[in-house]
């Protein structure tokens, strides 16, 4: 998770709730936290808006989105 965290601070448009969103999601599955990385050293000059697409766009993403309690 560190490794994840210091490559998220790096990126050029990076602010705190990108840190804090993209590593919360990773904690929950080690694949996550693989798969994110690994974008991230295939993609070094990807932007927060890349990264964000990029994990909204894993099939295992509305997992999280369906827990949340609406209303």
């Amino acid at each position: 998770m560190e490794e994840l965290t210091a490559l998220l601070n790096k990126v050029e448009d990076s602010y705190y709730d990108l840190v804090l969103g993209i590593t919360h999601y990773c904690k929950k599955k080690s694949s996550r936290l693989e798969t994110v990385l690994k974008f991230m050293k295939e993609h070094p000059y990807a932007n927060s808006s890349d990264i964000v697409y990029f994990v909204s766009t894993q099939p295992d993403f509305v997992e999280d989105a369906s827990m949340m309690r609406v209303g």
